[in-house]
């Protein structure tokens, strides 16, 4: 499989949970403890499919469903301190088998390798200097903090083609959950889904998903064909 004809690719959006690090299994745990710890219904499983929406909006939507009213800013506040700090009590998530490996092969071919993240967890966000050294510029990352809509709005993926000033047909999106999908599908941005959680893979195809792989080591083990290297 070959991306198509249209695309002048000249940079990769990655997500980063899930993609770039296994941090997902740290995160859904958090998630379900601290949220219990508020009175607040959402399990582990749950947490997978809020993947990619910012902090706030995953509890001001638990809130909305459980109480029928807005979270207030304080409460917010609270509880995204809290899960915070209980991610970082997990051990510190090892980077994603094949990323590595892929990110390589993105920066041989002459391309711009960015990263765009619902996240707002500082200590994961520097851990992509550590173990991805020179690889990502700090200027052209889109996290929790650049962004009024989170994904599945497509805000921060267009914010990320203003920040590298990149076309829509210049780029494509690497992606491993429904709503980060959903988000590069509503920006008409080429998406590859990589499965690396607990979903099935319809859930990634039904929103839109243009190809799937079922790893990121499958990803690149392919990825010579995909841009259409000849070996």
């Amino acid at each position: 499989m070959m991306l198509p004809n249209n695309i002048k690719l000249k940079a990769v959006l990655f997500d980063m949970d899930g993609v770039l690090f296994d941090s997902m299994p740290y995160h859904a745990a958090a998630w379900h403890k601290i949220m219990q710890k508020y009175g607040y219904d959402l399990s582990k499983e749950e947490a997978y499919m809020h993947e990619g929406r910012t902090g706030s909006g995953t509890i001001n939507l638990i809130c909305q469903r459980q109480y029928g009213r807005d979270a207030s800013k304080e409460e917010i506040e609270n509880i995204y301190q809290d899960k915070s700090r209980e991610f970082n009590n997990y051990p510190e998530p090892a980077p994603m088998k094949g990323a590595w490996e892929l990110l390589q092969k993105v920066k041989a071919a002459g391309l711009v390798p960015m990263v765009v993240t619902g996240s707002g967890q500082l200590s994961l966000i520097d851990r992509l200097e550590h173990y991805f050294p020179k690889t990502f510029k700090k200027e052209l990352m889109v996290t929790a903090y650049d962004v009024k809509h989170g994904k599945p709005h497509p805000e921060p993926y267009l914010m990320a083609l203003e920040k590298g000033g990149f076309k829509r047909d210049e780029v494509i999106i690497i992606e491993n959950a429904p709503l980060g999908v959903q988000a590069g599908v509503a920006a008409e941005i080429f998406t590859i889904a990589v499965n690396t959680g607990p979903l099935p893979d319809h859930a990634l195809l039904d929103e839109g998903a243009n190809l799937l792989y079922p790893s990121m080591q499958a990803l690149s083990d392919n990825w010579d064909e995909l841009i259409g290297i000849k070996k």
